[in-house]
C-alpha cells in the first residue's frame, strides 16, 4: 500500500511529497538481501539500525528551531520535512525488527548505544549545534543518495526488492528535501563555522557507528574474519568513499548550498512516476534502470 499525505514547494522548487508507504520481506528473507554483496547488505543494515533514533532526534531539533522561524514558507517546509522524516524511522524500524527475527545477537547492544548517543546530544548539546549536526547528516545523506542513485545497479541488482524499494525510496526523499536543515541553520544562526563543526561532529559519528555495527554484525556471519569477505568489503567502501569523498569536501566549502546540487534524473523520474501510479514503489532490482509500476502483492 502507498499513499500521498501532503506536499509542501520548498524554496528552491522541489517538491516534497509525504508518502505512507508499506515494504513487503518475504519471511524467507535473509539478512544478505543482496546474496552476491552480503558485505553491502550489513552496511546498509547497520546503517538502519540508527534511523529509529537518529531521525527522532532530528525531528526534535527541528521542531525546537520552529518556534523562532519567521518565514511561513521555511515553517512549511519543516513541516514537510518532519513527516517525511517520521515516515523513514518507522519503516526502518519494521525493517531491523526483521533483522532482529534471523537471530543476530548483537543487534540489542548496537541498539542501546545509539539510544544513549541521541539522548545524550539532545540533553547536553545547544540547539545550535543539534542543527548543525541535523545539517551534517543531510549533507551526507544527499551525497550518499546521489551515489545509490548513480550506482544501483551494481549496489541493489538482483537484490531483494522490498529492501532496495526502502533504500532507495528513503533516499529519494532526502534528496527532496536537501535544503531544509541548511536553510533552517542559516535562518536562526548563518555561522559558517558552526556548520562546518556540526557537519564534521555529525559524519565522523555516524561513519563510527556505522562501521561497528557492519562490524558486530560480519562477526556473527563469520565473515569479519574471512580474507576474501574482508578485500571485497575494502573494494566496496573504496568504492563508495571514491566516490563520496570530494562530494563530502564541498560541503566544506564557504560557499556551499545544497541548490547547486542537482537532482539525479533518475530520481526524479521515479518521483513522477509514483505520482501518476503508486503502485510503482516496488522496484523490479532487475530493471532499475527503468522503474516501472510493480504491485506490491508479494515478494518476488
Amino acid at each position: 500500500m502507498a499513499t500521498t499525505t501532503n506536499a509542501q514547494t520548498g524554496e528552491n522548487g522541489a517538491r516534497m511529497t509525504v508518502r505512507q508507504v508499506d515494504f513487503l520481506y518475504p519471511p524467507a528473507m535473509k539478512a544478505h538481501w543482496n546474496p552476491g554483496k552480503p558485505e553491502f547488505s550489513q552496511i546498509v543494515n547497520a546503517a538502519s539500525l540508527a534511523m529509529p533514533y537518529l531521525e527522532p532526534y532530528l525531528i526534535k531539533s527541528m521542531r525546537a528551531a520552529r518556534p523562532q522561524i519567521t518565514d511561513p514558507a521555511l515553517q512549511a517546509d519543516l513541516d514537510a520535512y518532519v513527516r517525511q522524516e517520521a515516515a523513514h524511522y518507522k519503516q526502518h524500524r519494521l525493517f531491523n525488527d526483521e533483522l532482529k527475527a534471523r537471530g543476530y545477537q548483537c543487534i540489542e547492544a548496537l541498539e542501546a548505544r545509539l539510544q544513549r548517543d541521541y539522548a545524550d546530544l539532545e540533553a547536553r548539546r545547544s540547539l545550535a549545534f543539534n542543527l548543525g549536526y541535523a545539517e551534517g547528516f543531510e549533507c551526507m545523506a544527499l551525497v550518499i543518495g546521489h551515489m545509490l542513485v548513480s550506482d544501483r545497479e551494481y549496489l541493489f541488482g538482483d537484490s531483494e526488492s522490498g529492501v532496495a524499494s526502502l533504500v532507495l525510496w528513503h533516499f529519494v526523499e532526502e534528496i527532496e528535501h536537501k535544503n531544509v536543515t541548511y536553510d533552517v541553520f542559516n535562518h536562526l544562526h548563518g555561522n559558517y563555522f558552526l556548520r562546518v563543526r556540526g557537519v564534521l561532529f555529525a559524519l565522523t559519528h555516524i561513519f563510527l557507528r556505522t562501521r561497528s555495527g557492519y562490524q558486530a554484525l560480519l562477526r556473527e556471519d563469520g565473515l569479519w574474519h574471512s580474507w576474501r569477505s574482508r578485500w571485497t568489503l575494502a573494494k566496496l567502501l573504496a568504492r563508495i568513499f571514491g566516490y563520496i569523498t570530494p562530494r563530502l569536501l564541498r560541503i566544506l566549502l564557504p560557499g556551499y548550498d545544497p541548490r547547486q546540487v542537482s537532482d539525479p534524473p533518475w530520481a526524479r523520474a521515479w518521483a513522477a512516476l509514483f505520482a501518476r501510479d503508486r503502485s510503482a514503489l516496488r522496484l523490479d532490482t532487475r530493471r532499475l534502470d527503468a522503474p516501472e509500476p510493480i504491485a506490491l502483492t508479494g515478494a518476488q
